[in-house]
């Protein structure tokens, strides 16, 4: 009996001493995990607030995204800012080593290049704004521009802000063929302030010209427009190129090259300005007929037989001459207008000695200005035009320099795609 009474006073101990350590064990967790440390909870609100009080209030915008490819050349890339204003924004190529210039707007809330970037490059962007307190934000953005092969431009002629004769056509030359000629013909828009309608030709995928139906009015402004950025000019291939640019036809000179009397007559402004003899194609190797551009002008240029076909047996050049004076590219395939100084002056009205060039009377080392091939260098402008008529050889092909003159209005309107 004793025994029995014994295990349940045990067993009531064992209860009550259990109880009492499992209240203990339940008021001590409690105490350690639930009860916050007044003296940390008023820190970390301190170092918060603190936090908040430096924070700048200004966001940054950049675009494109961060780690952006195939970003393009012209107005896709920005940056702006809310409540706060513009710092600096820097814009560099690292590989390249360059810095990107541009501007931040008058308000100061947003910058874009100065300049069209290049393909095919990777560039780094960092920009600090401030806020109305001064608080300064920060952020930065690295983007790869669009590859050649997925994109195009129209390399132009002439050039921004040049002075030409009124024989120089508007001319592109894409570096990527073109099928969707329509859509890039219709980006090109170009006035000019003589009035005269301007008509757009393609030769072939790649080059598109544009003239008037006549030459150009002499003191003519002309104003081009190229928005390629975003044309689909074949597929997979999207134009990049967004430019204005804009020339002047100065006085009217024509040079009009008679082969069989081996002279030159220059008309300015309808009046003759000199006579002068030359020397051009022989017979075996004669000057193209027809109305050419010049498209390049060369104080001195090396001229060499190889490179356009005029080989002897053992394949060099039948000519090689590495200091021609007052040159005048009037072709692609190498018809050129220069002084002379290797042949005899007896040959310059009495002889057709070249290889189908146009040649005059010139000392060597060009520096002196009596001379004709001097007197013609320094009087023309590129786009001036020189006409060769009575030569035994064909007309040159339109498409052989800038020398679409050779081809008739209508044929030339018919080579639009718009």
């Amino acid at each position: 009996m004793r025994d029995v009474m014994r295990r349940k006073g045990l067993t009531t101990a064992t209860a009550l001493l259990c109880g009492v350590l499992t209240l203990a064990g339940c008021s001590g967790g409690d105490d350690g995990d639930d009860t916050p440390d007044t003296e940390e909870t008023e820190q970390s609100d301190a170092d918060q607030a603190a936090e908040d009080a430096n924070t700048s209030s200004a966001v940054i915008s950049i675009t494109p995204d961060d780690a952006a490819t195939g970003v393009g050349i012209n107005d896709d890339v920005r940056v702006a800012v809310e409540s706060g204003t513009l710092d600096e924004v820097v814009l560099t190529a690292p590989d390249a080593g360059v810095e990107v210039p541009g501007s931040i707007s008058d308000d100061q809330l947003s910058w874009q290049p100065d300049e069209q970037l290049d393909r095919a490059t990777r560039y780094e962007l960092t920009v600090v704004a401030v806020d109305a307190e001064g608080r300064a934000a920060h952020q930065a953005a690295a983007f790869t521009t669009v590859a050649p092969e997925n994109s195009f431009i129209g390399y132009f002629t002439p050039e921004d802000g040049s002075e030409v004769g009124v024989g120089m056509p508007v001319s592109l030359n894409f570096d990527q063929e073109i099928t969707n000629r329509a859509a890039v013909q219709q980006a090109v828009e170009i006035t000019a302030s003589s009035g005269q309608e301007i008509v757009g030709h393609w030769f072939d995928n790649s080059r598109l010209d544009f003239r008037p139906e006549s030459y150009w009015d002499a003191g003519t402004e002309v104003n081009v427009s190229l928005d390629f950025d975003g044309v689909e000019g074949s597929p997979g291939i999207t134009g990049v190129q967004d430019r204005d640019f804009s020339f002047t036809v100065g006085r009217s000179q024509i040079s009009t090259v008679d082969v069989e009397a081996k002279q030159m007559e220059v008309i300015r402004d309808g009046e003759t300005l000199r006579t002068v003899p030359i020397s051009a194609g022989s017979d075996e190797t004669p000057t193209y007929n027809g109305q050419m551009v010049i498209s390049e002008k060369y104080r001195e240029t090396r001229m060499d037989g190889a490179t356009v076909g005029f080989t002897d047996d053992d394949g060099e050049g039948e000519y090689d001459i590495p200091d021609v004076p007052h040159a005048m590219r009037l072709s692609t395939s190498g018809t050129f207008i220069h002084g002379n100084y290797w042949g005899a002056d007896s040959i310059f009205g009495s002889s057709n000695t070249s290889h189908g060039c146009v040649g005059l009377n010139d000392k060597q080392g060009a520096d002196d200005p009596d001379q004709d091939g001097a007197w013609f260098f320094e009087e023309s402008l590129l786009g001036d035009l020189v006409v060769v008529v009575n030569s035994p050889d064909e007309v040159i092909a339109p498409d052989n320099g800038l020398n679409g003159w050779n081809m008739g209005w209508d044929e030339w309107v018919a080579g639009s795609a718009v």
